[in-house]
């Protein structure tokens, strides 16, 4: 064993070494606040639940046989199946990613749905893997072969992203395994664990810094989430060899100016970073060490301050451009600049994907309403946006500029952005509620149910927000229970009201704070909220006469097939903003009539979301 992992496992040596049981979840160790476990969320029918179901039949769509081919091909094994395409084709580096993210949607789907058709296919799959991993014979489990590793370990790169690969196969066994108690799965992401630890017993510290060290445009040697992965196996685990192998990932030169509160940010290839940070999320949520929880803290600020754009996605140009993606797409720029980063190539999926994940480990941490704000704007204006509400295609960016259209991706193409957003929207239902043991927070206005099992009780929202402002409550209780819930008020809303059994309410509801109703509650109780919508804009952060333009929750989009150019000053434009229909308004400006939807009500049409005041 090399002496900086060795010295780490000598500190966790008395740690308690025990597997928990099947269906143990990821912990939130200490947190303010938790979510509720995922089979406890259920969605209603509603414009939400159909996304839901476009991404299910699309997973439902895929054979399973051309899933595994790369795999069994790998392993020796016989496969008749034809073979994936795009980043999916045999001759793809990183082959075998999107099985990886496929486990972990169909895994939530099985634990919250007990869907038997998907619950054979996980089945199947994982069986079918084990028999790869088994005729390998070391632990190893991959579509590509065992040399790509020792390529990157001598090399620093020539290939592409070994262990970003292997940690999407990794987390979807353990997804598998946490959520639906298949064994099996459990034990051969401990082997693939137990791989890695060999591999990196072996080097040194020296040649561990160069195979992990990212700092260039599109790094081949892009780890993935790694770190998170393990720490979240060594929650179920609590073996200190998976703690000290995380710990490894975590990469210190990234990390320190973090938790010092340096913004280094500037030109790093964005998911690639980003996925890191979630992983310092999760090695504070077991340690509590003060140096994580300010990597993560501060990250979050100097990304949504500084670096994000308007619907809270992020990455695009690159400074110094050096690559042909980096021309266009995937990193984060200069601080504060980015009003000429507009290319068709911006705001990736994955990084608007992680970006939420982030968002919702801070609130757990603190229960601050501006997380839950932010969690909002990104799912609404990023994330919904994502998909084609027709065809459930996706697409790999999302781009904000005029005129623009969105490019969804084809059914064979298999990117990295069709594996995040299979997940993205196999977990729609996730943070909406949250709870401690004695409040009951909403976070989100989504149809849905939430039983809180230790309570005895559930609450069932309705309605159709957010085209519709008015949101309502049942309460359904064996007997009278005295807790609080505390309602999302966004930074939106100036004007809410609150009735409690149609009885108006004289309570704070300052916008991005907490709506708190405490009092006895009866089976039966409703509440309702009303909040009251404007139209406001949010310039870049550079140049104030380019700003996008919300109403209420909501990012909307010009239908436009050229520039999205005003004319006049901002109050004026403002006064010219008019709703026409249900999800349709109306801008009329400089002699022209601007139709405009939400953003996530765009599919084939060309659009433009930020727009610029030309008055001269």
């Amino acid at each position: 064993m090399q002496p900086k992992l060795l010295l780490v496992f000598l500190m966790l040596c008395f740690a308690d070494c025990s597997v928990f049981g099947q269906n143990e979840p990821y912990r939130l160790t200490n947190a303010k606040v938790s979510p509720f476990p995922d089979q406890s969320v259920i969605l209603m029918p509603s414009w939400i639940k159909q996304r839901e179901e476009l991404n299910t039949v699309y997973l439902l769509s895929l054979d399973p046989d051309r899933l595994l081919h790369n795999f069994r091909v790998n392993a020796g094994l016989p496969s008749a199946a034809r073979p994936l395409a795009g980043w999916e084709a045999p001759d793809v580096g990183i082959r075998g990613h999107f099985a990886g993210h496929y486990l972990s949607a169909v895994s939530m789907l099985v634990e919250r749905n007990r869907d038997t058709a998907l619950t054979r296919r996980l089945i199947y799959i994982t069986d079918e893997l084990y028999k790869c991993q088994q005729a390998l014979g070391n632990g190893y489990l991959s579509a590509f072969p065992e040399k790509d590793f020792d390529t990157l370990e001598v090399k620093f790169g020539g290939v592409w992203a070994p262990y970003y690969t292997f940690h999407k196969l990794m987390q979807g066994l353990l997804d598998v395994y946490v959520r639906t108690g298949n064994v099996r799965a459990y034990k051969m992401v401990n082997d693939m664990a137990s791989y890695v630890e060999k591999r990196m017993n072996r080097l040194s510290p020296e040649t561990i810094e160069k195979v992990l060290y990212t700092p260039d445009a599109n790094p081949a040697n892009e780890a993935g989430a790694m770190n998170e992965v393990l720490y979240k196996l060594y929650q179920v685990s609590h073996n200190p060899k998976h703690l000290a192998l995380a710990r490894i990932f975590d990469r210190d030169w990234f990390l320190i100016p973090l938790s010092n509160n340096k913004d280094i940010l500037s030109g790093l290839h964005s998911n690639t970073h980003l996925v890191l940070v979630n992983g310092f999320a999760q090695r504070y949520a077991i340690t509590r060490e003060a140096l994580y929880y300010h990597a993560v803290q501060n990250f979050w600020n100097m990304l949504t301050c500084h670096h994000a754009y308007a619907n809270g996605s992020s990455s695009g140009p690159r400074p110094n451009v050096v690559t042909p993606t980096s021309l266009t797409s995937e990193h984060w720029g200069v601080p504060d600049h980015l009003s000429s980063t507009m290319t068709k190539e911006i705001a990736e999926s994955c990084v608007s994907h992680n970006t939420q994940k982030l968002a919702a480990a801070l609130f757990c941490w603190e229960g601050d309403p501006r997380y839950a704000d932010a969690y909002m704007n990104t799912f609404y204006n990023s994330t919904m946006a994502l998909q084609n509400a027709n065809t459930g295609a996706v697409v790999y960016h999302l781009p904000l500029g005029s005129p623009q259209t969105k490019k969804f991706l084809k059914e064979d193409d298999f990117r990295c952005c069709n594996g995040t957003s299979i997940e993205a929207f196999a977990a729609l239902n996730t943070g909406i509620y949250y709870h401690n043991d004695s409040t009951l927070w909403v976070n989100m206005y989504i149809p849905s149910k939430v039983n809180w099992q230790a309570k005895s009780l559930s609450l069932e929202q309705v309605g159709n927000f957010p085209a519709d402002s008015v949101v309502e409550f049942t309460l359904k209780t064996a007997k009278k229970s005295g807790m609080t819930l505390n309602f999302l008020i966004p930074d939106w809303s100036n004007k809410s009201e609150v009735y409690v059994n149609n009885q108006k309410q004289a309570l704070d509801t300052r916008p991005g704070s907490y709506l708190s109703l405490r009092r006895e509650w009866k089976d039966n109780d409703r509440i309702r909220l009303v909040f009251h919508y404007d139209f406001y804009f949010k310039a870049m952060p550079d140049d104030e006469n380019v700003f996008a333009i919300f109403y209420g929750p909501v990012m909307l989009a010009a239908e436009t097939d050229s520039e999205f150019i005003l004319k006049g000053q901002r109050d004026e434009i403002l006064k010219n903003l008019t709703v026409s229909g249900s999800n349709v308004f109306q801008l009329k400006n400089g002699g022209k009539t601007f139709v405009l939807r939400p953003l996530y009500d765009i599919n084939a049409q060309s659009y433009g979301v930020y727009a610029t005041i030309r008055d001269y």
